[in-house]
């Protein structure tokens, strides 16, 4: 890890580390670099608090009207692909699995309940993904399940709950 230490909050710059492969090392889990990344820093991230006292994330993405996908989801009428949103909340599970030790590439495999609520268009400012760790498994592949939210500008618009990740050595 990033200078052998486990920190509680990481920077846009370390999150690029970890896209390119040199937070957790050569292997494992990696972030997507922009423009797929989706959040701009974790502010908070431990393995006791949470919801279940399993483990919480809190992460935040600055809105920007030059943001890509306002350019093309929708013309006329922009706003933030959901998908993005939710494809945000698999990284920080991931991002979570890696933090806490587990090894290999990261891979997303679902949910049981996604709902939205809101939209992010580009006059708003400030996403803040929040997830709640419900589980870890550590048998043949590790594993965490979360329940997840996304906020703009303070107001919850979506949620996942079952949101599963899984840490793979063999792909």
């Amino acid at each position: 890890m990033l200078n052998g230490l486990r920190k509680n909050f990481y920077t846009n710059e370390e999150l690029l580390s970890c896209g390119r492969g040199e937070l957790f090392g050569p292997g494992n889990a990696q972030l997507p670099l922009p423009p797929m990344l989706m959040f701009d820093r974790i502010v908070h991230i431990d393995d006791k608090g949470g919801h279940y006292g399993k483990g919480e994330i809190v992460a935040e993405l600055d809105i920007d009207p030059s943001l890509w996908f306002f350019h093309c989801h929708f013309q006329g009428d922009p706003v933030m692909p959901g998908c993005l949103g939710l494809d945000a909340m698999w990284q920080l599970i991931g991002f979570f699995l890696a933090w806490n030790g587990g090894i290999g590439r990261g891979r997303a495999l679902g949910g049981s309940e996604i709902q939205f609520s809101g939209q992010v268009p580009p006059d708003k400012k400030l996403v803040t993904y929040r997830i709640d760790i419900r589980r870890m498994v550590q048998r043949g592949l590790t594993m965490g399940i979360g329940n997840g939210t996304m906020l703009v500008d303070g107001q919850e618009i979506y949620s996942g709950a079952g949101l599963r990740v899984g840490l793979f050595t063999e792909i």
